[in-house]
C-alpha cells in the first residue's frame, strides 16, 4: 500500500505459544518496538525496554491481540507482559506520527477520559468460556451478513485482559480498537494441520476479518505467517494460503485416496473440510467459484469418491451437497454451472432415498 499500517490485529493461541516458545509474542513486541530484558542466569524475562526510534527505523505499530481461552488460562504472566509493553510504549514522550499506540491511546482518552481503557489491547472470551462463536452461527445458518457475524464475534470476544482486568467486559473498547486494524494476522507453525483443517482458523482469523469489515465497511489486509520451517519463514496473504492449501490437500487425489482408507471417519473429514472452507468464505471471502466447482466435481460427482461416500458415510455426502447449496443460495458461489447443480441435486435425491430406506 506504500505505507506502514498504523494498527495490526493478531490472533494468539496457547498451543502455538508452547510449540514455538512465543513466536507470536515476539512479533507483537517487535511491532511495538519493545525488547524483553532477560536475566542471564535464570533465562527469565525480568523487564522490557523500548527500542529507540533511531534504531527501530520506523514508527511503533499499534497491536490488538485476540487471545484464545487456552492462552488466557496457560499464560497469564505473558498477558501481563504484553499489557506492560503497551503501557511502556504509550507513556513514551515521542512524536505521535512515530508512535501510533500513543496517538491512539491519547485520542481514546480524550473521548472517554479513562486512561486504563485507552491502552487496553488484549481481548478474549469471557472468563471460563472458550472459542470465538463463529462455528455455532455458521453451522446453524442463522446469519445474514457481516453485521450478524460481528455481533457474535464481539459478544464472545469483548472481554479485556491485562493487569487488574482479568476479563472485564469491554466490548466498546474492543470495537474501537478493531476499527483501526488495517492488517489481520494469524501465524501457523506446524504441518500437522492447516487453515482448512480446523474450525478455529476461520473462527478467530476469519471472524476478525468479518468484524473489521462490518465496523469499517472495508476488509483489512489478511496475512498468514508460516514458520513451519523456522529457517525459512514465509508471509502469505490469506488468499494465497487458501489457494495453496486447496491445491496441496483439499483436491489432491492422494489425500482424498488416503481419506478413503479411513472409511466413515475419512468421509467425515472430507465433509469437515468443506465446512471449514465455507466458513472461511463466509467470514473472509477467500473461496472463488473455481474452488466450489472443484469440490463439487471431486467430492460429489467423481464416481469413485461418490461410491466410497455412499458406502462409508452417506450423511457426510449429503452434508457436503447441503453446504455447497448454501454457498450458492447465499451468493458465495456466484455463478455455478447449471448442469453441475442439476447433477449434484440428483445425487442428493438419490442419497435421501437411500437413507429413507
Amino acid at each position: 500500500e506504500g505505507e506502514l499500517p498504523r494498527s495490526v490485529g493478531i490472533s494468539v493461541w496457547g498451543t502455538s505459544a508452547m510449540r514455538t516458545s512465543g513466536d507470536d509474542i515476539g512479533e507483537v513486541l517487535a511491532l511495538l518496538g519493545v525488547t524483553p530484558v532477560w536475566d542471564a542466569q535464570s533465562r527469565r524475562v525480568v523487564g522490557l525496554e523500548p527500542i529507540p526510534l533511531e534504531e527501530l527505523g520506523r514508527p511503533r505499530i499499534d497491536v490488538t491481540v485476540r487471545i484464545s481461552g487456552f492462552f488466557r488460562d496457560a499464560f497469564p504472566h505473558v498477558i501481563a507482559l504484553l499489557d506492560d509493553a503497551v503501557r511502556l510504549v504509550v507513556e513514551l514522550d515521542e512524536p505521535l506520527e512515530q508512535n501510533f499506540p500513543r496517538a491512539h491511546a491519547l485520542a481514546d482518552r480524550e473521548e472517554h477520559g479513562d486512561e486504563r481503557r485507552a491502552r487496553t489491547r488484549i481481548f478474549g472470551s469471557k472468563p471460563g468460556s472458550y472459542g470465538a462463536g463463529m462455528l455455532q452461527i455458521i453451522e446453524s445458518g442463522n446469519w445474514r451478513d457481516d453485521a450478524d457475524l460481528a455481533e457474535v464475534y464481539t459478544a464472545w470476544g469483548g472481554f479485556a485482559y491485562g493487569r487488574d482486568l482479568d476479563g472485564a467486559p469491554a466490548r466498546d473498547d474492543m470495537e474501537r480498537s478493531y476499527r483501526r486494524i488495517q492488517v489481520a494476522a494469524k501465524n501457523v507453525d506446524n504441518r500437522e494441520s492447516d487453515i482448512l483443517d480446523s474450525d478455529d482458523y476461520f473462527q478467530y482469523h476469519g471472524g476478525m476479518v468479518a468484524t473489521i469489515r462490518a465496523l469499517t465497511g472495508e476488509a483489512p489486509k489478511a496475512y498468514v505467517g508460516d514458520s513451519t520451517a523456522p529457517e525459512s519463514v514465509r508471509t502469505r496473504t490469506l488468499q494465497e494460503e487458501t489457494n495453496r492449501i486447496f491445491r496441496a490437500r483439499v483436491v489432491n487425489p492422494r489425500w482424498i485416496a488416503s481419506m478413503q482408507r479411513h472409511g466413515y471417519k475419512g468421509a467425515f473429514e472430507l465433509a469437515a473440510t468443506v465446512d471449514y472452507l465455507f466458513g472461511f468464505d463466509a467470514t473472509a471471502g477467500v473461496v472463488p467459484d473455481w474452488m466450489y466447482d472443484a469440490v463439487a466435481q471431486e467430492y460429489v460427482l467423481d464416481e469413485a469418491n461418490q461410491e466410497f461416500m455412499r458406502r462409508a458415510n452417506p450423511w457426510a455426502l449429503r452434508g457436503i451437497i447441503e453446504k455447497l447449496s448454501e454457498a450458492r443460495d447465499r451468493g458465495l458461489w456466484k455463478e455455478p454451472d447449471a448442469a453441475l447443480l442439476e447433477a449434484m441435486q440428483q445425487v442428493y435425491l438419490d442419497i435421501e432415498g437411500d437413507l429413507e430406506e
